[in-house]
């Protein structure tokens, strides 16, 4: 390769447009990596025709469609191999995306790891291969998003200094919805809004059950019409998420009082959304990020590690969705309703901690880049 060529970089991830809080991770570092080095960008994609017209990349490629060889031949056709962001390495799914990883390894391309969050790591198997994959080489960095990950990740035996950084979501700005965006989703901005988030269980959440949290918030949405005259607003995050918000909304007395966002909304103007409304109730990690790049006051039911290490960031207290009863979650509602203003203070003074330390993984990032360069030129 020439050497004044764009370094080759390839990012592997839970990317393709299934859920916007993935999305928002690759936007935030691309947008980061384009303003700091020239490289050529390659995206591992479940729909590499979504991700190439929503993040304007050189290349994507679906690696699940691949053969062993062929994707030896794309890791190989690389300078760098970036794994995460997000919550990616968990029981269900560390082998298939170490995969990338262990390749990478066999044919000398350095690794970075961005940002990550890991959990639920229960068997034997995936520990073992989080393990193995990220201390085979002693030139891999590793950055995580949240305590919670680095602890785990330092208990399946990961010997690689542990980088603490923050998700790429934080390093994005709101762009201003269009007109009438929110009033043709039957938004009514005019009045008092409280935003609502849900989401399916999965292998990343097996212990959530939808039918206790169905009502759970439809109790709590009820709650909210009725005590602040506020109409809620659900924002769903991946498709799935449009059915659970139904879910909820079925369950609710007041469900008049409550709409379902529809359109297709860029994580950017999802920050512009969460804008609207004067506080937010969330199950999903990048709800509750838009809510705090927003300034908006919420409270979170954290269902996996990732929520729960994004509170401690915050400094917020809250119990698992599991241990957490209707009367409970009323009942912290209500007192936090009444103390916004100084969540709104207190989210905004670590808002800039955590947006300075997302800005860090990039750091770390370039500097690698920068060292491959040289080796190149020498």
């Amino acid at each position: 390769m020439d050497a004044a060529s764009p370094l080759r970089i390839a990012i592997s991830g839970s990317y393709g447009g299934m859920n916007l809080g993935d999305e928002a991770i690759l936007e935030g570092i691309l947008t980061r990596l384009r303003a700091t080095i020239d490289a050529e960008v390659t995206v591992l994609s479940r729909n590499p025709s979504d991700t190439l017209e929503r993040h304007g990349v050189e290349r994507a490629i679906a690696p699940r469609s691949l053969t062993r060889r062929e994707m030896a031949a794309e890791i190989e056709r690389v300078d760098l191999l970036i794994l995460g962001g997000g919550g990616i390495l968990y029981d269900r799914d560390a082998d298939e995306y170490v995969r990338e990883v262990f390749l990478a390894h066999e044919l000398g391309v350095p690794v970075f790891v961005y940002a990550i969050s890991a959990g639920p790591l229960t068997h034997a198997g995936s520990r073992q291969a989080v393990r193995d994959a990220l201390n085979a080489s002693a030139s891999t960095v590793v950055t995580v998003r949240d305590r919670l990950g680095l602890r785990l990740l330092e208990d399946v035996g990961v010997t690689q200094e542990i980088h603490l950084t923050a998700d790429p979501a934080f390093l994005l700005d709101a762009e201003e919805l269009p007109a009438g965006a929110l009033r043709e989703d039957g938004v009514d901005v005019a009045r008092r809004l409280v935003g609502f988030s849900v989401r399916e269980p999965g292998p990343a959440a097996p212990d959530i059950d939808p039918a206790a949290y169905y009502a759970l918030l439809a109790n709590a949405a009820d709650f909210v019409s009725f005590r602040y005259d506020a109409d809620v607003v659900f924002v769903p995050l991946e498709k799935t998420d449009v059915q659970h918000s139904h879910g909820v909304v079925a369950h609710m007395r007041r469900a008049e009082r409550a709409e379902i966002l529809r359109r297709r909304y860029t994580p950017r103007q999802l920050i512009d959304v969460m804008g609207h409304f004067e506080f937010a109730v969330g199950m999903r990690l990048h709800f509750c990020i838009f809510a705090t790049l927003a300034g908006t006051p919420f409270t979170a039911l954290p269902y996996a590690s990732k929520v729960a290490g994004l509170l401690e960031d915050l400094e917020m207290e809250m119990p698992p969705l599991g241990a957490i009863t209707i009367g409970q979650l009323i009942a912290r509602i209500d007192r936090w309703w009444d103390q916004r203003d100084r969540i709104r203070a207190a989210i905004e003074g670590h808002r800039e901690k955590l947006r300075a330390r997302a800005a860090r993984t990039n750091d770390l990032l370039v500097a690698r880049l920068h060292a491959i360069a040289a080796r190149r030129r020498s």
